[in-house]
Parts: C-alpha cells; sequence; structure tokens
C-alpha cells in the first residue's frame, strides 16, 4: 500500500489539506516552520507526525504557490527552518528539494 501524505478530503479539514494520520493542515504546518519550528522541535509537539509526512507538505505547498504564497521568501524558499541535510537523508529523492524541505545553505558574507 502506498501512503498518500497529503490528503484533501472536503469533509474532513473543511476541504483543507491535511498530512495524513494527523488534524494538520499544511497551511498549518507552514505557519509553524515559520515561526522557528524545526523537524526535531515539530515531531517532538506532534509525534503522529512522521518525516516523509511532513517533507511531503512543504512539497504540497511548493507545487502550489498560489494558494500558499505568503510562506515563500523573494528567493522561492520556504520562510523558516527546513530539514538539515542529516535530516533529509533516506528521504525519497522527491522529496529532497533545497529551499523548500531542505535548508538552502546560508551564502558566505564575501570577503573584503
Amino acid at each position: 500500500m502506498t501512503i498518500k501524505w497529503v490528503q484533501v478530503d472536503p469533509l474532513v479539514m473543511n476541504g483543507e489539506p491535511f498530512c495524513y494520520g494527523s488534524r494538520l493542515t499544511v497551511r498549518q504546518l507552514l505557519e509553524l516552520r515559520g515561526n522557528g519550528y524545526n523537524l526535531e522541535r515539530l515531531t517532538k509537539d506532534h509525534p503522529e507526525l512522521k518525516r516523509i509526512g511532513i517533507a511531503a507538505a512543504y512539497i504540497y505547498a511548493a507545487d502550489h504557490r498560489d494558494r500558499y504564497a505568503e510562506f515563500f521568501e523573494a528567493d522561492g524558499s520556504i520562510a523558516g527552518p527546513g530539514y538539515s541535510e542529516a535530516e533529509a537523508a533516506g528521504l525519497p529523492e522527491q522529496y529532497r528539494r533545497p529551499g523548500i524541505v531542505i535548508t538552502s545553505p546560508v551564502p558566505a558574507a564575501p570577503v573584503g
């Protein structure tokens, strides 16, 4: 059986896309991320969430930017802490997008 990590059901959460096995919507996860919640804190506060499910929610948001535009930075990344490279290790390739799931490295300040 393949799990659909982000589900949309008009009878659940008023039709708002939500994470499988939880009552958290994609929007709520983006709000938490924007407020500084990293993967460790998300899974501690919401043990029903799975690492792959959170990543799927971020990918869903990226694929529906028109719906979630306020959560994206000017450079196209999602605001707030994403996964580190180590946290993203083992995720399927489609869930390893830099700036969306994996936090983009902060560019070094120019030396001069």
